[in-house]
């Protein structure tokens, strides 16, 4: 059976490898995308079965790459987790947990010491 794929789109290189390194003891294959815009490319040239989006990048946020995934239909049931730094109960951000889950996001991490845990958990139970 082929592994199963999941794209981490993040700007910050310690945390993309991190979680990669701890995805691929778990079996996965990863690939990697710095800004939002380079994960929509590498997204609609070799679709994965998850992503991982950080919110606040360079280039287009991961909101934006999750209402552009969720609009197109060829994408649309590709599970998107939801990462970010920027705590849930500050809800007079835009990036909040609410508006995170309003975009149709099947699952949310908050950044922090064990948001590598999290993120294969959800993984795990999104590609179950």
């Amino acid at each position: 059976m082929a592994k199963k794929r999941v794209l981490l789109v993040d700007d910050e290189p310690d945390l993309i490898e991190i979680v990669k390194a701890r995805l691929e003891k778990e079996g996965y294959e990863v690939d990697v995308a710095f800004d939002g815009k380079e994960g929509i490319e590498k997204i609609k040239t070799n679709p994965p079965d998850a992503v991982v989006l950080d919110v606040m990048m360079p280039e287009k946020d991961g909101y934006k790459v999750c209402a552009e995934l969720k609009k197109n239909p060829k994408l649309e049931d590709i599970p998107v987790i939801m990462l970010t730094a920027v705590a849930d109960h500050v809800s007079s951000t835009k990036y909040s947990h609410y508006s995170g889950m309003s975009m149709e996001a099947d699952d949310y991490v908050p950044k922090g010491p064990n948001s590598t845990e999290q993120i294969v958990k959800s993984i795990n139970n999104l590609l179950k």
